[in-house]
């Protein structure tokens, strides 16, 4: 299990934010986020799917306007506050060259966080989907190192069209799919709790926010979930946070205008 000790202080988390060029309510939102966490959290973790999709990090060596203000925005809180970036199922590509050019750390997947309430147990959460037998055959596919190394050896404008297809073929997909087969497994979660010994998970990815308490065993366990975001799109518009402290775990909505 890769421990990560963290500063005893507020810890923020924020996963499926999915920037991207049709997001500009939703990045807006975000960069206010990143702001006051750099003003009151001890260290900001992102553990997935921050962009909505993640082609590869060279393209930051000629961002479009919408992902250079994105990275200065990453780029200003980590100035300020230890930022970790976990990788999601959209942007699983995500790299050192990013995480360098940020000034942020790479998340260990999962990571045994080191907290001021005690070890959480963190992930992005879609390896707890167990039930979605097509999404797992993908998602052992594209984090193969080779699959990775051939992907990135394409053009930006390959890579793009890949992209692309691939998102189109997946919401089609999705369509047929239920809500509980895109879920997280039962069997799976209790199997994470009893390897890592902890009594408290947050994870992202199914866009379920709220908290699960369990039966592990005999020991009461929690499970958070994180919200997502969408400020474009959604009515109302959605979004939020958690936030670790010594008193234990919160979220908190986003206030939109």
């Amino acid at each position: 299990m890769n421990k990560l000790a963290l500063p005893r202080g507020p810890v923020w988390l924020a996963s499926d934010v999915h920037l991207g060029p049709a997001t500009p309510a939703t990045q807006e939102a975000f960069l206010g986020f990143l702001e006051a966490a750099a003003d009151e959290a001890a260290a900001l973790l992102l553990p997935g799917d921050l962009f909505d999709a993640w082609i590869g990090d060279d393209v930051i060596r000629a961002a479009p306007p919408w992902l250079a203000q994105a990275l200065r925005g990453l780029q200003a809180a980590a100035a300020r506050v230890p930022l970790y970036l976990g990788r999601g199922n959209r942007d699983f590509l995500m790299g050192a060259e990013l995480a360098q050019a940020v000034g942020a750390q790479l998340l260990p997947e999962p990571a045994l966080l080191q907290t001021a309430y005690g070890q959480v147990l963190l992930s992005h959460g879609d390896e707890y989907c167990t039930d979605d037998q097509a999404y797992q055959q993908f998602r052992a596919m594209v984090r193969n190192p080779q699959w990775q190394a051939e992907f990135l050896s394409r053009n930006i404008p390959e890579r793009l069209q890949l992209a692309q297809q691939a998102r189109g073929e997946s919401m089609a997909a999705n369509q047929s799919k239920s809500m509980e087969i895109m879920d997280v497994n039962p069997d799976a979660i209790t199997q994470a709790f009893r390897n890592s010994g902890v009594h408290v998970m947050v994870h992202g990815h199914t866009h379920r926010p709220g908290r699960h308490v369990l039966d592990i065993d005999g020991r009461r366990c929690e499970r958070w979930v994180l919200p997502d975001w969408d400020c474009d799109h959604a009515q109302p518009p959605r979004g939020g946070w958690l936030v670790i402290d010594e008193d234990g775990l919160q979220i908190f909505d986003l206030e939109v205008a």
